[in-house]
Formats: C-alpha cells, structure tokens, sequence
C-alpha cells in the first residue's frame, strides 16, 4: 500500500541528453507497470513517449525552456503547444532566473503566463531552480507563478549546482494556495528523501529512480 500511494506521486523521468529511443521505451514500460504519474522527457520524445503510453494512463510531460529559462517568451510559448501537440498532458517550464534575480517581477509573471495561455489544458509547473535564489526572491516568485496561473511549483532542474532541499520544499508550500501543488526535484535517490519530500509538502516528486525506491519500499 505504501508503495501504490508513493507511485501516484512520481513522474518518472529521463532528461538524459544522451539518452536513446530504448531509453526512453524503458522508461515509458516502468511508468506503466508502477503506475507513476507520468513520464518527464526532453521535447523530441514526447511524440515516441506517447505513442508508446497510449492507454496506459501514464501522462506525458515536457520540459520548456530547459534547463536555464533564458529563452524567449516566444520560444517557451512555441515549445509548450507543441509539446501539446505532440501529447504532452504537463508542461514543466524553467522560469527566467535572471528576471527573479534583476527584480524585474511583472517580466517573469508574463514569462510564465506565456506558457500557460499557450497550453491552457495542461497543467504547467514552474521550475525556480531554488539553489541560485534567495528566499526573498523565492517568494516572490512563487507569488507570481500563482498569479500567471501555473498550477505548480517545482524546486530544481537537477542540471544546476544543487536540487530540492527539505527547507526550500517547506519554504515554497508555505507561500502557496493550497490549489497549486509543489513538486520537489533533484537529488531524490532513496525512499527516505521521498518520504521526507512529501512530508514537508511535496505534492509530486520527479526522479529517475523511481523504480529503486519503489522496490525499497515493497521489500
């Protein structure tokens, strides 16, 4: 029973650059034999991932403007329809941090609702990269992700100099509605550090080893 509840919480993910088609068949057979939440994969396997999920009832996610943020609100819109259109149900963006760390708030409140008018079926999670902030602007971006209308915040990347942290998890959960989720990502390797992650608020975890920890906890 443990393990079934912490599988609903996982999207399961390779943002390998090297990964390959096998990789990613791989990835898309496990989400659906441990029912996880979905399958998180760079934009050119959205089409494969879901053609290989179909009536699974494993979604698909894409990430946007990954892993900096730096792109345009143009390209970030453009990359998440056409996730959509590939079948990407989520949308997991990287927010511009330098806009969070010039100030410029009303520019990264309409970075992230670019993304959301272009997508409005999916569910966008926006992705702060926690460890390159300060609280401060930590809350604020929060608060501006609620007003832009994303229906989740997301720690980390995984590709920077660190990823989710119990204090960020619980920093972030505390400046949010209760209607918008958190999602805690990076450096979750173990049963412990998931259980920890929801613990301190954590709606949704996303991990590449989903599989490990789920079988650590039916052991």
């Amino acid at each position: 029973m443990i393990q079934l509840d912490l599988a609903f919480y996982i999207d399961h993910t390779n943002l390998d650059p090297a990964a390959t088609t096998d990789d990613i068949f791989r990835l898309c057979d496990e989400a659906s034999e441990w029912n996880f939440v979905s399958v998180c994969v760079n934009p050119c396997y959205v089409a494969l991932a879901s053609e290989r999920l179909k009536g699974k009832g494993v979604k698909v996610c894409s990430v946007v403007g990954f892993p900096l943020g730096a792109n345009t609100m143009s390209s970030k819109a453009y990359e998440a329809e056409r996730a959509y259109k590939d079948g990407a149900a989520e949308i997991d963006m990287v927010m511009n941090i330098s806009y969070a760390k010039n100030g410029s708030y009303d520019l990264l409140r309409e970075d992230i609702a670019g993304v959301v008018r272009a997508v409005p079926v999916c569910k966008v999670k926006v992705i702060l990269e926690t460890c390159l902030l300060e609280d401060d602007e930590i809350i604020k971006a929060c608060n501006e992700a609620a007003r832009a209308g994303a229906h989740f915040v997301k720690t980390s990347t995984g590709f920077s100099s660190g990823g989710a942290t119990i204090r960020h998890v619980e920093l972030i959960r505390s400046c949010l509605p209760p209607s918008i989720g958190v999602k805690a990502s990076g450096g979750i390797r173990d049963r412990e550090s998931a259980e920890a992650m929801i613990a301190a608020g954590a709606n949704r975890l996303g991990t590449s080893r989903s599989v490990s920890i789920c079988k650590t906890i039916s052991e």
